[in-house]
This record gives C-alpha cells, structure tokens and sequence, in this order.
C-alpha cells in the first residue's frame, strides 16, 4: 500500500478485475455470481458487466446448466499492443503455478 498526501493509504494491483474474473471463473467454472464477486472485491453487477465484456470478445463462454450458468476460459490472445503474440491462457496457467 502507498500512503496519499492526505495520510489516507492507497491500494492497487498488477492484475485487472478482467483478470480476476477469469481466474476465479477457470478455478470453479460453477462458481456463483455472488461469490464471484466476493471473491475479487467487487459488487455483482460490475461481475455481470465483466463477464458480458469477456464474453463478447469469446474470452468465456456461459452456459445454462439447470438453474446455474457454468462457464469455460478460452485462451485467446492479450489485448493490449505490448502483450502482443502472447495468450491470456499463457498468463492463467503462470498464476495458477505453484509459487
């Protein structure tokens, strides 16, 4: 954590929501929207508006199971120019590596 001028501290992370979504949904692709949201420190509705983003561009796919959606990570490429050649599967798989 960093501390502001104002002595109030300030906290950031190397990954995005984007990012945090994905792992927890690799790790239990049953996993409810509620504890997802639990999970990466976000409401439900910003889980919802991540996931529509992940699925538009066919980083997941969801799918009606019952009552529940279950969803599968597809390892398409990064998006940003200096990630360029590399694969979101490729960083998944390093996080999910035992430090």
């Amino acid at each position: 954590m960093t501390a502001r001028a104002d002595g109030t501290e300030r906290t950031w992370t190397f990954l995005t929501n984007h990012a945090h979504v994905l792992l927890v949904v690799r790790a239990d692709p049953q996993v409810l929207l509620a504890d997802l949201a639990r999970s990466v420190g976000i409401t439900v509705r910003a889980v919802q508006l991540l996931l529509a983003d992940l699925e538009s561009d066919g980083y997941v796919t969801r799918t009606r199971v019952g009552r529940r959606n279950e969803y599968v990570v597809h390892g398409g490429p990064m998006r940003h120019p200096l990630e360029q050649g590399r694969a979101v599967e490729d960083l998944l798989r390093a996080l999910d590596s035992p430090a």
